[in-house]
């Protein structure tokens, strides 16, 4: 199930130092960041194998996740949080704000046989078209 931490963050006159460590099993592989995404709903998928943790560097966003029996929203707020998802966690990232910027950080290279598309049948309604979660 997704899991949202508290980064370690180290406060000064000089600004602040946020640590990420020892968060997602193995080795970094990938990193990317999203940005400019406005009305935008991104992912829309689930992994065999990935794991990945999301830390909305400046601005906000929304996630969903499903892991099949359990589902969470989470809303991003600040970069000290880390929303970490397993690879049974079906997501989506939404309602990004204007000044968003979205950093993934995945223990596996990209991968396309990597990524499961279909949403869980219990999951929220989703609508592939508008790719928009419905409440």
């Amino acid at each position: 199930m997704a899991q949202l931490y508290e980064l370690k963050t180290v406060t000064s006159d000089n600004g602040n130092l946020t640590v990420f460590e020892g968060i997602i099993p193995g080795t970094i592989q990938r990193v990317f960041y999203i940005y400019e995404a406005g009305n935008s709903v991104r992912a829309g998928h689930r992994h065999h194998r990935a794991w990945n943790a999301l830390v909305c560097l400046t601005g906000s966003c929304r996630v969903y996740s499903h892991n099949g029996q359990e589902e969470t929203i989470v809303q991003l707020t600040t970069p000290r949080q880390c929303l970490v998802l397993q690879p049974e966690d079906w997501h989506v990232m939404d309602e990004f704000s204007d000044d968003a910027i979205l950093l993934v950080v995945s223990n596996e290279l990209y991968d396309k046989d990597d990524y499961i598309y279909v949403p869980y049948p219990n999951s929220r309604q989703f609508d592939i078209a508008s790719m928009a979660i419905s409440e």
